[in-house]
């Protein structure tokens, strides 16, 4: 763990060497990814299956689950956790509906028809981890969103290491509205979702995370499908004063740290005791947190305190980490938080834990990690939609703006251009 002070004197090499810090798997894994994805692409199901069970040890008659079989499965779902589901469900729906765009139609001045079309993708795959991350919440943060769009057709990959389904999961779907699963995973179910086999029909966009070669394969396929972004370590900092509960902040810090030994937590505080104080808080923690080995890893090696003179006057420190979640446990968060540019999602005061985000607030948990939060955003409707612009002429409205299209076309050489507008302009 890091303990960097803005009043030290190397504090600004310290701070560079934190926000350049890479935490992505070092392992070049593209090779592997892209003998699977060509293997996929030209042997389909028979090449699925290999990989599945050579992978996950599991080799399924068929490699879509049944309707029946998602029933069966999902009524295994314990009665508490699927009514929790449900509450998720309908928080996260509710404001996912607020972003539903409008379309755009009007004439301009000289005539001109102009507009713009909101239309949802045909389909979507959306993958689902199934080793060290199988998380239901993030079937209902990636569907609800494809659903609200209208997206028509929803598709759900999900490994099952051994023949193993998680209840809890394909509960998740049923709550969503995913009728059609498979049970693959890893960079061969990516393949599958690009390319399509006998059995899977392809799909226009891949949205979920995945390990390191599930990324990688993401990064592969993209062109030949859409994809929601490319998935790093997860991140939190907190921005707290000494008003604070130690052990609350601590227990913050620790949630994102249990994700993974990659993952990073920083708190900010403008308290050198108080600081102390959340480092002493996650010691004790630590000794008896089931995810100890994880989170502890996590902690240790990338784990950092930044302790400034005043709080109002360093989110630039913020802006420049761009992190996935940020917590401001302040008195006036709202006001801090005016001054933020760079964050994937905001929890404001103390008594909004980064937790409350990733479960049943209402705001997508699938958020940009690495700094992509300076110029990338939380998944929501619109990754799920596209835009088509329309636009009409009549024949003097042609000839108010036709002319600068030919001189403009003519600037740029191209005579074709330049004389499918001409042409019009000569017979009018």
């Amino acid at each position: 763990m890091d303990f960097l002070r803005t009043t030290d004197k190397d504090f600004n090499a310290k701070f560079t060497a934190l926000v350049n810090d890479r935490r992505e798997a070092t392992v070049d894994v593209s090779g592997t990814v892209r003998e699977i994805l060509a293997d996929v692409k030209v042997r389909g199901d028979e090449a699925i299956r290999e990989y599945t069970n050579r992978f996950d040890h599991y080799n399924p008659t068929s490699l879509a689950l049944s309707s029946d079989a998602i029933a069966h499965y999902a009524q295994q779902c314990p009665a508490d956790v699927k009514t929790a589901l449900e509450v998720a469900g309908e928080r996260i729906t509710a404001f996912h509906q607020q972003q539903l765009p409008q379309n755009i139609a009007y004439a301009d001045a000289v005539g001109v028809n102009l507009g713009l079309s909101w239309v949802a993708l045909s389909t979507v795959g959306i993958y689902v981890p199934g080793g060290r991350a199988s998380y239901p919440s993030s079937v209902l943060m990636n569907a609800l969103p494809a659903k609200i769009a209208g997206v028509d057709r929803i598709v759900m990959t999900v490994p099952t290491p051994g023949g193993e389904i998680n209840p809890i999961v394909l509960a998740a779907a049923q709550i969503a509205g995913v009728t059609e699963i498979y049970s693959i995973g890893g960079a061969q179910a990516i393949g599958a979702l690009a390319y399509g086999t006998k059995s899977i029909a392809p799909v226009d966009k891949i949205v979920g995370p995945g390990n390191a070669y599930v990324a990688e394969a993401k990064r592969q396929v993209y062109g030949i499908v859409g994809i929601d972004s490319i998935a790093g370590p997860s991140e939190i900092l907190v921005v707290a004063d000494n008003k604070n509960n130690p052990q609350w902040i601590a227990w913050d810090l620790l949630s994102q740290a249990e994700h993974d030994p990659s993952a990073q937590s920083i708190l900010v505080t403008d308290s050198e005791d108080f600081a102390h104080q959340v480092v002493d808080a996650i010691a004790d923690i630590l000794q008896d947190l089931p995810t100890q080995k994880v989170a502890g890893a996590s902690w240790e090696k990338y784990g950092a305190v930044i302790v400034v003179e005043d709080l109002a006057a360093s989110m630039d420190l913020v802006n420049k980490l761009a992190p996935e979640h940020l917590e401001l446990c302040v008195d006036e968060p709202r006001k801090l938080a005016q001054q933020i540019r760079c964050a994937g999602s905001i929890f404001l005061g103390r008594n909004t834990p980064e937790a409350i985000g990733d479960y049943v607030g209402g705001p997508n948990h699938v958020l940009p990690t690495s700094r992509s939060a300076r110029f990338s955003s939380g998944l929501s409707v619109y990754d799920f939609m596209k835009r088509i612009t329309y636009l009409e002429c009549d024949d003097q409205s042609l000839q108010e703006i036709g002319k600068a299209a030919v001189t403009l076309a003519q600037a740029e050489g191209l005579p074709a251009h330049a004389g499918s507008v001409n042409i019009r302009l000569q017979q009018n």
